[in-house]
């Protein structure tokens, strides 16, 4: 995408028109093309930069295979099952969720469910529709003073929590990310899963779908419940297991479940239907009209704001960089961009592990982005196709050992960036300042003292430290006709190795790269492109 031409984005499902509104009021051309069989939206996705959907377009392999152009994904809503979001990371997609939008409306929805379920509201309200009073048929339980076992204590369950603390239901809550702080303060009982299992009266689940979640209620932690326990689920199907559900219920050992979600949706059929203790919703926890529109509002402003300016909000698979962060770090991004790319230039052999250090000012700000950005162009220079989304991934799937490290002091510099590059034949070194807080700026080559500013095409030599190198090479220079911009020279103590980076107008050719290199003090030689 160049400078001036402006993002494109599809929205592949029906979202309320405030998204398209956005997009382009942000500067993004957005086309609007819901209900595309899969077929036809890989036939039609290669013209884009953004993809907007909901829950009915899923994002497959092949869908990614064919989206040449695409940068990004955003989900209106939290979950991203319908999303292969390896596959999107390996192919340097972001994707985005909004994890904000409809949490009220779904932890409401959880809480509604909660209520029908205790006192047969669906069963009472068909009985009644068809003439019958059966009073004494539809003994209810109060939730006064009930356990709440809370499964995931996030953005939805904590809502859950509080509204059930509001209830005067005693809370406990399973989630490993819950601190002792939040529990105090939401006013519940952080305890571990089997305790939860055990003292729960009613369970109610708010993670995501994934490997360690999948079949989480089965019928072995059900034989630890208490007998006449409820369970609500508002989050993903698969994470109940249905036939180990429906056999508990029909033994008694649970008294009752309230399922918004089932393991295949549409859910035209499942064996849990019509069952007298099941109260039953279609995927409806996010379906409010202000949940629609906030969820719309957001995945536009998100994906706009990282299209147009660079910011990453809620994204899932590269550090988030927001939009007040973004002026902040840009000078930042643009030193990383051009010490990776320096240190993978100068790197002969495959790389083994990667260490950055950020000392001084820079260690203050959101380092994350940065190391994708070092890491991604770094590996770009021995590797196809990796970008800041994907860097990560493709370093660990190579066995590329990585790691960071932050000291709040520079000993020369107020603030420098440091990559260590280790390979199977040495290690190398080069570090990297701000000049003025925004000129990047090379200091440090393998030991060597240097100050430069690194340009479009760049001859990099090592040397012995002997005198004649810069007339030889400024002549060969001049006697093939390019011109030097700049003359950047460096050296270890007198007489042993020295470097010289030295600022041309345009690539050399092989012809005078040859008569560099056979200089009797020339080491190595190498064009640089930046």
């Amino acid at each position: 995408m160049s400078n001036t031409e402006k993002p494109k984005v599809l929205i592949s499902d029906k979202m309320h028109p405030l998204a398209a509104e956005i997009f382009a009021k942000k500067g993004c051309e957005v086309i609007e093309k819901s209900g595309m069989t899969p077929e036809e939206l890989a036939a039609e996705i290669g013209n884009y930069h953004g993809l907007a959907i909901r829950s009915s377009t899923t994002v497959t392999p092949e869908i990614l295979k064919a989206a040449k152009n695409l940068k990004v994904i955003g989900r209106a809503g939290i979950g991203v099952d319908n999303i292969d979001v390896k596959e999107a990371t390996n192919a340097g997609v972001i994707v985005m969720n909004t994890p904000f939008g409809n949490s009220i409306t779904t932890a409401e929805h959880a809480i509604a469910m909660m209520f029908s379920m205790a006192r047969q509201i669906p069963q009472a309200n068909e009985s009644t529709h068809a003439g019958k009073w059966e009073k004494k048929k539809f003994m209810g339980a109060e939730l006064f003073s009930k356990t709440l076992g809370v499964i995931g204590c996030g953005n939805i369950g904590g809502i859950v929590a509080d509204r059930a603390v509001g209830l005067k239901m005693n809370v406990i809550a399973f989630d490993p990310f819950l601190s002792e702080e939040r529990a105090v303060e939401l006013g519940v009982e952080k305890v571990e899963l089997e305790e939860l299992f055990k003292r729960a009266d009613f369970i109610t689940i708010h993670v995501p779908k994934n490997e360690k979640t999948v079949n989480l209620i089965n019928k072995d932690s059900i034989a630890t419940m208490k007998d006449g326990v409820r369970i609500i689920n508002c989050a993903r199907g698969g994470i109940i297991n249905e036939a180990d559900l429906k056999e508990a219920l029909d033994s008694g050992k649970v008294a009752g479940a309230a399922l918004d979600v089932f393991a295949e949706e549409p859910a035209k059929e499942n064996a849990l239907f019509g069952h007298e203790n099941v109260v039953c919703t279609p995927h409806l926890g996010a379906a409010t009209t202000e949940a629609q529109v906030n969820v719309a509002i957001q995945v536009a402003e998100q994906m706009a704001d990282f299209l147009v300016n660079g910011a990453v909000t809620n994204a899932l698979n590269m550090p988030s960089i927001s939009a007040e962060d973004a002026p902040r770090l840009k000078p930042y991004m643009k030193l990383a961009e051009q010490l990776g790319s320096f240190a993978g230039q100068i790197t002969e052999h495959a790389i083994k592990s990667v260490n950055i250090e950020y000392q001084g000012t820079v260690s203050e700000v959101n380092t994350k982005p940065l190391s994708s950005m070092l890491l991604a162009t770094l590996l770009g220079t021995q590797l196809d196709t990796v970008n800041m989304v994907n860097a990560m991934s493709i370093a660990d799937s190579r066995g590329i050992q990585y790691s960071e490290t932050q000291t709040g002091s520079s000993k020369d510099w107020r603030s420098v960036i440091i990559v260590h590059v280790e390979t199977e034949e040495r290690s190398r070194t080069v570090a990297g300042t701000l000049f003025t807080g925004k000129e990047p700026r090379i200091v440090e080559i393998e030991g060597v003292q240097i100050e430069a500013a690194l340009s479009e095409n760049m001859l990099f030599i090592r040397n012995d430290d002997k005198p004649g190198l810069v007339g030889q090479v400024g002549t060969f220079l001049a006697d093939a006709g390019h011109n030097i911009a700049n003359f950047h020279l460096g050296r270890t103590p007198k007489g042993d190795s020295a470097i010289c980076l030295v600022s041309i107008d345009s690539a050399l050719p092989d012809e005078v790269m040859n008569k560099i290199k056979g200089l009797d003090q020339v080491t190595s030689a190498k064009r640089l492109k930046f």
